[in-house]
């Protein structure tokens, strides 16, 4: 089984290189991989905080640090204000307190209330882990309570609980009721990530970790003997996609460490490591990542949906979380 340190220094040198305009989650998670890498191996990396300062600079320079004006477009929604998912661990490994208001300031895009933000009424699932990722690191780093319970009002609405059916699954949307991989991983990683910055006491929990757990006992239903999950979940001749692969893997594996999972998941973890690493190429590729999908109108369009194989930046992003989530659990054990 690969080491998963090895296998985020490649990934870290290939992705986690950029900010560009539009500004878009794939490149917040990788910005965030490298910094967690070099927390990790080294400790609080003065190169690499530097180097990732040089990246967003531009960008940064060309806004407002302190209301965000100018990182966002008018057209732009909840993927890009996810693309800021890095600004609060920036703003620890730098010391500069203007990363945590771009923070907040993108946090605050996804309200004030649930009918005036711009989370989909589809409930959309990439919407689960968009809200948590940046609300919940919101509600970390100011303790403003609000980013928390709107955030347990989203993935505790009934509208929103709706689109999980009894198999443990979930909808894509309201309007595409199939079970796509990726989509599936989203519901995965915004959970753990809302459990993650959630504080115990909070009402909500224990209804948002029952949700979790019934979702990801229904994953295990269907992962592939390769450790992989496959583009529709429960479609076994669809294609083995590595982005969703990697989300859920994180998502268990931030669950066993932070403690609300126990080590009864740590085979079907294992599993999911070894399928994942195993499609990393040493140059940074990935095997079978789907590309870019919204809600489709039918099942055929997400079975024949096509893939990538190489450098892909949504699959290397998550790849990246995976293997440093994986590389914390094992440095914690």
């Amino acid at each position: 089984m690969k080491n998963p340190v090895d296998v985020a220094s490649v990934l870290a040198r290939h992705y986690g290189h950029k900010l560009e305009h539009p500004v878009v989650y794939t490149q917040g998670v990788a910005l965030s991989g490298r910094l967690r890498l070099a927390d990790l191996v080294n400790g609080p990396s003065e190169n690499t905080t530097e180097s990732i300062e040089q990246v967003v600079d531009p960008y940064v320079t060309a806004s407002s640090a302190e209301t965000g004006s100018g990182i966002f477009s008018a057209g732009d929604g909840t993927a890009n204000y996810a693309g800021l998912c890095w600004a609060d661990e920036l703003a620890v490994s730098s010391g500069n307190a203007s990363y945590t208001r771009l923070l907040h300031f993108a946090a605050d895009q996804f309200g004030p209330t649930l009918a005036e933000g711009p989370l989909d009424p589809d409930i959309r699932v990439e919407d689960f882990f968009f809200a948590a990722t940046m609300l919940g690191r919101a509600y970390r780093s100011s303790g403003e309570e609000s980013y928390a319970n709107l955030l347990a009002d989203f993935l505790t609405a009934p509208e929103t609980l709706g689109t999980l059916q009894p198999s443990g699954l979930w909808w894509h949307s309201k309007t595409s009721p199939y079970f796509w991989g990726r989509g599936n991983a989203f519901a995965a990683l915004g959970f753990a990530e809302t459990l993650t910055y959630l504080p115990e006491q909070h009402p909500a929990r224990p209804k948002l970790l029952a949700t979790h757990v019934k979702h990801l006992e229904g994953l295990s239903e269907h992962q592939d003997a390769s450790g992989m999950w496959r583009q529709i979940v429960d479609l076994p001749e669809t294609y083995l996609e590595h982005s969703a692969s990697s989300m859920i893997g994180y998502s268990v594996a931030r669950g066993i460490r932070m403690g609300w999972l126990d080590d009864s998941w740590r085979a079907m973890l294992n599993r999911t490591w070894d399928g994942a690493s195993r499609r990393i190429g040493e140059d940074g590729s990935i095997e079978h990542v789907c590309v870019g999908t919204g809600p489709q109108s039918d099942l055929e369009a997400y079975v024949n949906r096509p893939y990538s194989d190489g450098l892909d930046d949504r699959g290397g992003a998550m790849a990246l979380w995976f293997a440093v989530e994986m590389a914390r659990l094992q440095a914690d054990k």
